[in-house]
């Protein structure tokens, strides 16, 4: 069974258009916020139904902060990836885990599972935001 195309609405696009072009990963009340601050006229209900259906279609990447809110990205790689994100600033960057890969692999074959999914990000604190702080 396939996934129903949804419409293209001016708030969709508009909630697109916010997450373009952008390196780090924002919350729905940031992005709302940069929306409105454009001039971009959206409820923030709207944004979050948005988001949301833009990471279940797999069009965004969304991942969870160490306090637990969801952060929102369009990152430029398709698929399968992982991201290193900084703790202050959160800009991230798609990362290389072949390792990882490769243990959820030898997961399937030793324990006789299929079709995992794993998520993986590791935080930090960039260099731009390790010099501030070293700075202060």
């Amino acid at each position: 069974m396939s996934t129903p195309v949804r419409r293209q609405t001016k708030q969709r696009q508009a909630v697109i258009d916010a997450l373009q072009g952008r390196d780090e990963f924002r919350s729905a009340q940031r992005i709302h916020e940069d929306m409105a601050n454009a001039g971009v006229r959206v409820g923030l209900a709207t944004v979050y139904r948005n988001l949301r259906a833009l990471a279940e279609e797999d069009e965004i990447d969304v991942l969870m902060a160490p306090d637990g809110e969801a952060l929102y990205r369009q990152c430029d790689t398709g698929g399968h990836h992982h991201h290193l994100v900084c703790r202050e600033c959160l800009r991230s960057e798609e990362i290389s885990a072949k390792a990882v890969e490769k243990w959820m692999h030898s997961l399937e074959e030793d324990y006789g599972f299929s079709d995992l999914e794993h998520s993986l990000e590791v935080f930090g604190t960039c260099h731009d935001c390790r010099k501030a702080l070293n700075d202060r």
